[in-house]
């Protein structure tokens, strides 16, 4: 069990971190990841629908904002009865061009809603669709961490949630040459196609245990960063789009031959969680339902989706 490090009641995210204890770590190759465990009301179902559910349902659909569409912007129509989560490096495949989501966003129900994105396709402004796919990842985990930075500095200076689209696109380009998935319009899908075996292998082998609710990742022993959500079905849901999110970042971090100790790793682990615990967040009304929280700190980004009170979704990652 984590220790409190502050007034848990009065930060919803370090009350959420304090609940957890961290379970016996799964390992492939450089990948280490530790299951984030909670009490047991984790297991309980989640009051929204994820974007999968809601796409499946037909009850929801992402399209461009108009007909000539916007670059940072996408509209949500959601005629669930329920909320739609929506994760923060979701990719959305279609339309004009591929994006990934600024922050995680909970629609309302039986709601329209416009949300900040980034475009992860250089190469393509015409339309492949009239609506958006969600594809079985996230953005990787280093361009997650990046771009969360950034929105978290334009949401303190401008009150806007947006990235630096040239530093998105020029870290897209980098990964891509580096990993052998160059592409004709530069598209970030195109590095998980390349390597969707290794991937594929990863979802595998680093499944979730009962309880689990989030999920902290280090490659060749150093923490790369966690999600955890406030329901263990949702952990369920999303944990292999985040698996294949780091596997990629993994293949990017070739192992140096020094095997981390696993003590060392679970210290790591809890030090990290210790911090972001202990970190005094920025709060605003999110975009959708709720207030957003963001962490400003030396060394990681971070960000949570807090509604009702609780911390639906948190998550933080080391920055280079």
């Amino acid at each position: 069990m984590l220790p409190p490090i502050m007034d848990v009641m009065h930060n919803p995210i370090a009350h959420a971190l304090s609940s957890l204890t961290l379970g016996d770590p799964a390992t492939l190759e450089n990948i280490t990841m530790f299951p984030l465990v909670g009490k047991s009301p984790a297991e309980q179902e989640p009051s929204y629908l994820t974007l999968d559910e809601a796409l499946a349902r037909s009850t929801t659909e992402i399209t461009e904002v108009s007909e000539q569409g916007s670059v940072p912007e996408l509209r949500v129509v959601n005629k669930a009865a329920q909320p739609v989560f929506i994760l923060d490096g979701e990719e959305l495949l279609g339309a004009k061009q591929n994006r990934v989501v600024n922050l995680t966003i909970l629609v309302a129900a039986a709601s329209t809603l416009n949300i900040p994105v980034s475009l992860v396709e250089a190469g393509r402004w015409r339309a492949r669709s009239r609506g958006f796919t969600a594809a079985p990842r996230t953005q990787y985990t280093a361009g997650r961490a990046m771009r969360m930075a950034q929105v978290t500095e334009s949401i303190r200076t401008d009150g806007k949630r947006r990235s630096d689209q040239s530093e998105v696109w020029a870290n897209i380009s980098a990964k891509s040459e580096r990993l052998g998935a160059s592409s004709a319009t530069g598209a970030m899908e195109e590095i998980f196609a390349v390597h969707s075996d290794f991937t594929d292998r990863c979802v595998q082998r680093l499944g979730a245990v009962e309880g689990q609710c989030g999920a902290l990742f280090l490659i060749n022993g150093q923490v790369m960063g966690f999600d955890l959500f406030d329901r263990a079905p949702t952990l369920r849901s999303l944990l292999p789009k985040l698996v294949r999110s780091v596997a990629v970042e993994a293949l990017d971090r070739p192992a140096d031959g020094r095997s981390a100790a696993l003590q060392g790793c679970q210290a790591s682990a809890r030090q990290f969680l210790a911090v972001v615990a202990a970190t005094k967040p920025h709060v605003t009304p999110a975009v959708g339902l709720g207030e957003d929280y963001r962490l400003v700190a030396p060394g990681f980004a971070g960000a949570a989706l807090v509604h009702e009170g609780a911390a639906v979704h948190v998550s933080a990652f080391t920055l280079e």
